[in-house]
């Protein structure tokens, strides 16, 4: 594949092709895509409070506070006190959340996986192993 020299167009090819593989993989989760990443967040991270989750996701509050509310009502995740601040509440993994997180990512890996051991030779999926760590660079700034 030939080296683009125009950034603005790799960005745009870029923000197609991963728009279309994250659409793919929602396909595959059987909650909307702001309660899974929710769910992940807290079974990475920990507790957190309603705040926190907003600022990490890049959403309003007022979002995800209707996100933490339907997990609640779900009874996937649960609300304690914070031991070092009373005033404030954290949000937590119940044993059901960390189930259905569970079955998710295996239901989306299995998908994933099945597709690059069938449809990529070995140098394909050597090459998006390296890819990996560029696109997860990118993803942090």
């Amino acid at each position: 594949m030939p080296r683009r020299a125009n950034s603005g167009k790799l960005a745009g090819e870029l923000r197609e092709t991963l728009g279309r593989l994250v659409r793919r993989l929602r396909a595959e989760h059987r909650f909307p895509l702001p309660q899974m990443l929710v769910l992940a967040r807290l079974d990475r991270e920990g507790p957190q409070g309603t705040s926190d989750l907003a600022s990490a996701e890049r959403v309003r509050p007022q979002s995800m506070s209707q996100t933490v509310a339907d997990l609640e009502a779900q009874g996937l995740i649960a609300r304690r006190p914070d031991p070092g601040d009373r005033r404030r509440t954290l949000l937590e993994l119940t044993k059901a959340g960390r189930e259905a997180l569970r079955e998710e990512r295996a239901r989306r890996e299995g998908w994933l996986a099945e597709a690059l051991a069938t449809e990529f030779d070995a140098e394909e999926r050597a090459a998006l192993e390296r890819a990996l760590g560029l696109l997860d660079r990118l993803a942090e700034l």
